[in-house]
């Protein structure tokens, strides 16, 4: 077993045991998730499928109304995801990285840029953001 699903699993008991219903539904979600990709037919690794998971849970809390019982659950769920995410990285780290990538090509375009861009930054950095960040890059 990873230790990403290790620790997963061990934070399970650890929310039983104090009866954090919100956390233990997270994880237990979480691990369920793990358990779909051992099994599928193209499992990929544990960390895509935290930060696949906190994405989509992140995108969800503009659907409910500011201040909203249910905006504010998504948002405590995203606070427990974050615990299992890759240290996320500030604007001007990500700015040095695309001005390294500009430097670095012939012919800087959007695309040659986004294509070094998002595995270097996966799960780190939102990628609407460091689009934005190109763009200005590029003008």
């Amino acid at each position: 077993m990873s230790d990403l699903k290790q620790n997963v699993s061990d934070q399970i008991k650890d929310a039983m045991r104090a009866k954090d219903k919100i956390r233990l539904n997270v994880l237990r979600y979480l691990k369920k998730l793990f358990i779909d990709n051992d099994v599928s037919t193209k499992p990929i690794p544990e960390m895509d499928i935290v930060i696949s998971h906190a994405k989509k849970t992140k995108d969800s809390i503009s659907m409910y109304p500011d201040g909203s019982e249910q905006q504010e659950a998504i948002k405590a769920e995203m606070k427990i995801l974050e615990e299992f995410l890759p240290k996320q990285l500030t604007d001007d780290e990500v700015k040095k990285i695309v001005s390294e990538i500009v430097a670095g090509l012939e012919k800087p375009n959007m695309g040659a840029i986004m294509k070094e861009l998002s595995p270097k930054i996966k799960g780190q950095f939102d990628g609407k953001k460091a689009n934005q960040m190109v763009q200005a890059a590029l003008k």
